[in-house]
């Protein structure tokens, strides 16, 4: 691999040469900031092989920085999953993990240093008063009757803050900016805030909690962060950043950088959003195979390697866009199509009877057509079999390739059959297919030159294990869901079906997460949770080629 395709080029790689070549920076150290209020989602994968992936790339250092300065929406089960979440998309982060609440301690001295310089201020303001003081984006905000306290009242009111006896949103810590300034972030923004509630890191040691904007900044030029780099909300927002490190005694002033999210069709990107797909159990939970998140895609069978794949593949931008689904889904089917074993599975089984057949066989099949290095797996054949009750037809047409009442068929790695007659229950439904087997078949096309065009595959019914099968399809209906005035009304009810079928008995030693191509059907894994030799759960990954493709024309 050159240079070049290691490091693809975009925006943010281009400052960072520069500023590696005009000595600016002699290393390179970035960070990244989830805050432990959710689980990661595909969005934050494409920040986490961004921040983490140049770190690697320049020999520098990327630190895991917890931004929790909101006690009463983080959680330890957020943290620990982030955490497993990096790894397992194959990052190590720099030293120990960092944690916002590291800096308490700094960052409230900063706060009275800004204070004692005229530059923030105690607000007594309820919440909604404070909304109506800050105008408009077409009128200019109106300060606070609190704004000009004397330094002296506001450094005494502070400390009431701190020590508990303010009741909450009855005071807060704003910075003294512009109230007329045309970006509302810089008008007189809050700094800190008063929350009566523990803190999974810190206890009960503060009531007083610094807000995100005030926090960052500072925690990146305490860790010496080089490249601060966040998504294009956050654009108005490096206004403050520069104005809070512009006016405290700090010696590392780091630069902020924008760019684009990762919107993707048929999701919804939202915390909000999908804390309610849980909250209201639309979905079993975060790690939903359904759901957007790193540990719903990697239970649903999304390899790490194929997340980073997509996240090389779309690319760094300042350019607002929506990436369709079917770029995702295309970077796992090419990873599994090279890398995942092939087995055989019967969905929705019919039952097969080979009248002419003697006892049971056992046949060696390849696990790989094009890597014989994967090696072969033993594959029991007998009189009695399983097919997919759509591979026959008591009737057929030209286009039909399966097994159609007098005529043949060759049974994966197997012999050829012809379909001889049927058996029906009450209603009509076909229970069982007697057929004929032609012995000289096995690996060979028929002696006398017929040709046999069709290739199903199949399950021996005395050997086959049976297994819950889960086929997961897109969660919504739309591509743009987060658009609908109720999104919940918008969920594909066919993103989960559920079938009870049988699979071939290698997949007994199936391992949590192990990936297979079950012939014809699609890309299945064993699921991470609910899988195990007693009762074996496969969930659908991906179909063998794009199916909505087909619906959109």
């Amino acid at each position: 691999m050159s240079e070049s395709e290691a490091r693809p080029s975009n925006f943010i790689r281009q400052i960072i040469d520069a500023d590696l070549a005009s000595g600016k920076h002699t290393s390179v150290h970035t960070r990244f900031p989830p805050e432990p209020n959710g689980y990661l989602h595909i969005g934050h994968a494409k920040s986490i092989c961004l921040n983490f992936g140049i770190a690697q790339d320049y020999q520098g250092q990327c630190n895991l920085r917890f931004d929790d300065t909101n006690p009463e929406k983080e959680d330890i089960e957020y943290v620990e999953s982030i955490k497993k979440d990096v790894n397992w998309l194959g990052f190590e982060w720099s030293g120990e993990i960092c944690y916002s609440s590291n800096y308490f301690d700094q960052l409230y001295a900063y706060a009275l240093e800004l204070i004692n310089k005229g530059l923030a201020y105690v607000d007594e303001l309820t919440p909604e008063e404070m909304r109506e003081y800050r105008g408009t984006l077409t009128e200019p905000g109106k300060p606070s009757p609190y704004r000009d306290r004397p330094v002296a009242e506001n450094l005494a009111q502070f400390e009431k803050m701190k020590n508990g006896e303010v009741e909450e949103g009855k005071m807060s810590l704003r910075a003294k900016i512009d109230m007329a300034s045309p970006f509302m972030v810089m008008r007189d923004p809050v700094l800190y805030r008063v929350r009566f509630a523990t803190h999974h890191q810190t206890g009960d040691k503060w009531c007083i909690y610094p807000m995100y904007d005030f926090t960052h900044c500072i925690s990146d030029a305490l860790e010496g962060i080089t490249h601060s780099l966040c998504t294009l909300e956050f654009q108005d927002n490096r206004r403050l950043y520069d104005w809070v490190l512009d006016n405290i005694t700090i010696d590392c002033q780091p630069r902020q950088y924008e760019f684009s999210r990762l919107n993707l069709e048929y999701t919804v990107m939202s915390k909000r959003k999908l804390n309610q797909l849980v909250t209201e159990q639309l979905v079993s939970g975060w790690d939903d195979p359904r759901m957007p998140t790193i540990s719903g895609l990697r239970r649903r069978g999304f390899t790490s390697a194929s997340i980073r794949e997509f996240c090389k593949r779309i690319g760094v931008t300042k350019q607002d866009n929506t990436i369709e689904m079917s770029s995702l889904e295309s970077c796992i089917r090419d990873d599994l199509n090279e890398n995942a074993p092939r087995a055989m599975a019967v969905l929705d089984p019919v039952k097969v009877v080979i009248e002419n057949f003697g006892d049971t066989e056992i046949l060696t099949v390849g696990n790989h057509p094009n890597k014989p290095e994967m090696g072969e797996r033993d594959v029991p054949f007998s009189r009695e079999l399983y097919i997919e009750r759509e591979d026959f037809r008591e009737e057929g047409n030209k286009k039909y390739k399966r097994l159609v009442l007098g005529k043949e068929v060759r049974l994966r790695g197997a012999y050829v059959i012809k379909a001889e007659r049927v058996e029906k229950d009450a209603d009509g439904k076909i229970t069982t297919i007697f057929c004929s087997y032609d012995a000289d078949t096995l690996g060979k096309n028929p002696a006398d030159g017929r040709k046999v065009k069709g290739v199903i595959h199949w399950v021996s019914a005395e050997q086959a294990l049976p297994a819950e099968i889960r086929l997961y399809d897109r969660l919504f209906t739309v591509p743009n869901p987060g658009a609908a005035e109720d999104f919940a009304s918008t969920i594909n009810p066919e993103s989960l079906i559920v079938m009870n079928g049988f699979v071939e008995p290698s997949l007994a030693a199936a391992a949590p997460e192990q990936a297979f191509q079950f012939e014809r059907m699609g890309y299945f894994c064993a699921d991470n949770k609910d899988s195990s030799a007693d009762h074996l759960v496969f969930n659908r990954t991906v179909g063998l080629r794009d199916s909505w493709a087909k619906i959109a024309d």
